[in-house]
């Protein structure tokens, strides 16, 4: 199976972290507005420019130059001072919103994260989850990420480094040549500032100079590095995804129907594909939930959302899917069009945290249990798809129908 893989680059990450901060503490005009630099002490000439606005950019200004030299290029310039405190949180609210679309994400830096949705997408298109990633960090957390789309990581980071800010950019195999071969070579990922020079004496001064150069004369000048470069240049990469299993505040997922749709029975049957995957991973994080959330977004990009406490902490799927769909129907007005819905389980815990309570039937539950183990022991031997309950298939059949469509 090809790899699905997303990275996600904040734009600007200190400045506009700091801004959203001060914006959510009352303060009514927005930093990132300003001529604007995240630097250290501004009465020490070593002080540096870490992060700047785009205003700050107009003048001139330059990530790791001086305050002092900053200074002289705009004398009302707006100095901040960093706060890691700051950034970390705000890190972690991105991270825990991607954990919503995959187990597998690698925090690449504070403001950087790579996420494999190989077996994430329930039929649903790479490019509309990256869509859907990058509207939702504008609208919940207030800042902005560009979101590179690819087959592998390589290809994903140089695609989120396309022009900016809060742009998705793809860069498929079959994109190389017109969208990264016309670069300097210089903005080839992992190349040092030494190389480059290096490079021009050998009129390598594209990247498309160096995937056409000689491999071998490569390798004999620059040694293991000369091939990873030629390979670079050639969008090869088959690095994995470094990711640590972390226990999850919220487990979620959702589809972008690329057309309405209007009848309830046909948002059940995603619901279902929805609940499966969401109740798999659960059970993969040894937890339970006991709190069920349904989203729903119109055509008119209303949206709507109900949430409701389980009876008892579950990770059972037909548990939460009896929840979920009454949630649905609670919310679900006739006539409604509906492009987007979204399961989240909240309030987590872990498996062995569990009270078992006096009116739950143990005999059911157990049974329950069993069957979700085998059908997810089935599924990650033969694949997702390869164990499919009641409803599901339908389920599968609407997403692939929509998607042809809007093909």
């Amino acid at each position: 199976m090809e790899k699905q893989i997303l990275h996600v680059d904040v734009n600007n990450a200190f400045l506009s972290w700091l801004a959203v901060y001060k914006l959510q503490q009352g303060e009514k005009e927005d930093i990132r507005e300003q001529v604007a630099v995240i630097g250290g002490d501004e009465s020490k000439r070593s002080g540096i420019v870490l992060a700047k606005s785009s205003k700050a950019k107009q003048f001139g200004i330059v990530t790791g130059e001086t305050l002092y030299s900053a200074r002289q290029k705009c004398k009302n310039l707006q100095v901040y001072q960093g706060n890691f405190k700051i950034y970390k949180e705000y890190s972690n609210k991105l991270y825990n919103l991607l954990l919503e679309y995959t187990d597998k994400i690698e925090r690449f830096s504070i403001d950087e994260c790579f996420l494999d949705m190989t077996n994430y997408l329930m039929n649903d298109t790479l490019l509309n989850k990256a869509n859907e990633i990058n509207r939702r960090v504008k609208e919940e957390l207030g800042f902005t990420v560009n979101v590179g789309v690819a087959n592998n990581k390589l290809l994903a980071k140089m695609a989120s480094d396309f022009t900016k800010p809060n742009k998705v950019h793809t860069l498929f195999k079959e994109e190389i040549s017109s969208k990264m071969w016309s670069l300097p070579v210089s903005e080839l990922f992992m190349l040092g500032k030494k190389t480059v020079p290096k490079l021009y004496n050998m009129k390598i001064k594209k990247i498309g100079d160096l995937a056409k150069a000689d491999k071998n004369i490569l390798i004999k000048k620059f040694g293991k590095h000369g091939k990873l470069m030629w390979e670079y240049a050639n969008g090869i990469d088959e690095s994995e995804v470094q990711y640590v299993q972390e226990p999850p505040k919220s487990i979620g997922n959702s589809v972008t129907l690329p057309i309405d749709i209007a009848n309830i029975q046909q948002l059940e049957e995603v619901l279902v594909a929805l609940v499966e995957q969401v109740t798999y991973r659960l059970r993969k994080h040894k937890m339970k939930a006991n709190v069920v959330n349904v989203q729903l977004r119109t055509n008119k990009f209303e949206n709507f959302s109900h949430q409701a406490k389980l009876d008892n902490a579950t990770s059972s799927t037909k548990e939460i899917l009896k929840k979920a769909k009454d949630l649905l129907n609670e919310m679900y007005n006739i006539g409604m069009l509906i492009r987007l819905i979204g399961l989240k389980v909240d309030n987590l815990i872990s498996k062995d945290e569990i009270q078992i309570s006096l009116f739950e039937n143990t005999k059911n539950t157990k049974k329950q249990e069993k069957l979700d183990n085998i059908i997810d022991v089935l599924n990650e031997k033969y694949g997702y798809n390869s164990i499919i309950r009641a409803g599901k298939m339908k389920a599968d059949e609407i997403v692939k129908i929509v998607n042809k469509d809007e093909k």
